[in-house]
């Protein structure tokens, strides 16, 4: 049992000689990565995590100035992390005692612009045959980022959803990859849709 409060520092891996993995997530209402540090907190070990935000990039503002400023959301490729004002974020700050300097030791976040995020797609599609969606590509870039600043580090990224949900995937890499089965037969199928009027 090595499992410390997150104030007392990161959990030691004694049993293994391999570095505590650094954890890449992508995030937008920051559920995941909460789910990630009281995992953390609870005994897996964890070198560091990374909150890998698109250009809604509340949670590196607030990391590189320790000043808490909400803005509204953007669009971006990433859309299910166009969150402008994340609620779990405040479980977060809760988990670490609202200490800015303990959390900010722990945790980074990074903003990635859709750019960014468009070419980490191709480039990790036409180098490792791997089809990112783009949640995934900003965790995958916000990674590698920190390794190339960190030598000798490991650590994974989290990916989010099957690339064929994303029309974005197939514009920028050029494919979906294999589709599914289930996915397959969805598209066979006549799309309904029963307009309602608004109700109060």
């Amino acid at each position: 049992h090595h499992a410390r409060s997150a104030r007392s520092g990161l959990i030691p891996n004694p049993e293994s000689q391999m570095p505590n993995p650094v954890v890449s997530v992508p995030s937008g209402n920051f559920g995941n990565i909460c789910a990630g540090i009281l995992a953390h907190i609870s005994g897996l070990p964890c070198e560091k995590f990374i909150a890998a935000t698109n250009a809604n990039d509340v949670v590196p503002r607030f990391l590189q100035t320790g000043q808490m400023e909400t803005k509204k959301s953007v669009a971006t490729l990433s859309n299910a992390m166009d969150v402008a004002n994340p609620s779990n974020f405040v479980r977060i700050l809760e988990i670490f005692g609202h200490d800015y300097l303990n959390l900010s030791e722990k945790m980074e976040a990074v903003s990635v612009s859709d750019a960014v995020t468009a070419a980490t797609m191709r480039r990790v599609y036409e180098n490792f045959g791997y089809i990112l969606d783009p949640h995934g590509a900003v965790g995958f870039h916000a990674l590698e980022k920190y390794l190339e600043k960190n030598p000798g580090k490991k650590g994974f990224f989290l990916e989010t959803a099957h690339p064929v949900k994303f029309d974005s995937v197939e514009r920028i890499t050029g494919t979906f990859g294999e589709m599914p089965d289930d996915v397959r037969q969805l598209f066979t199928r006549t799309k309904r849709s029963v307009e309602i009027d608004a109700v109060y």
